[in-house]
């Protein structure tokens, strides 16, 4: 059972800020931030990178709309868009999302670290476009 699916159903309930016929938009139950918001497609994927092209142009551009709506509208300096993209990337729910956290200040309770690693960018770089 996908939960995802379950509120998409409508048999969980949820606080929809959006829904069309391929779309829906809630706010995440456990809120990072205020206004923490999840969109995912209605069709079942189990990730992004299984979702077809023009079907993730779709989801997007939507994200796009959103998160400026949210960000206007709730006073936020910025927000982060991200796509968890399996459990090593962290995904906890097997079904396309995309979180839209608002961000207010340097000192809320979201954290992201980036460590500096010395790879070989020719060897990428090969193995990308080969």
């Amino acid at each position: 059972m996908c939960i995802f699916c379950e509120i998409i159903k409508g048999n969980i309930p949820s606080s929809k800020i959006y829904e069309d016929d391929n779309y829906l938009a809630i706010l995440d139950i456990s809120q990072t931030t205020y206004g923490h918001t999840l969109v995912m497609p209605k069709k079942h994927y189990d990730n992004f990178l299984q979702m077809p092209e023009n079907e993730a142009g779709e989801l997007m551009s939507l994200v796009n709309t959103l998160a400026n709506k949210i960000v206007s509208k709730l006073d936020a300096k910025g927000c982060n868009i991200l796509i968890n993209t399996n459990e090593v990337a962290g995904q906890s729910v097997l079904h396309t999302h995309v979180h839209i956290i608002p961000r207010y200040d340097l000192n809320d309770t979201v954290s992201f670290s980036f460590k500096e690693n010395k790879f070989d960018l020719n060897e990428i770089l090969n193995k990308i476009n080969n």
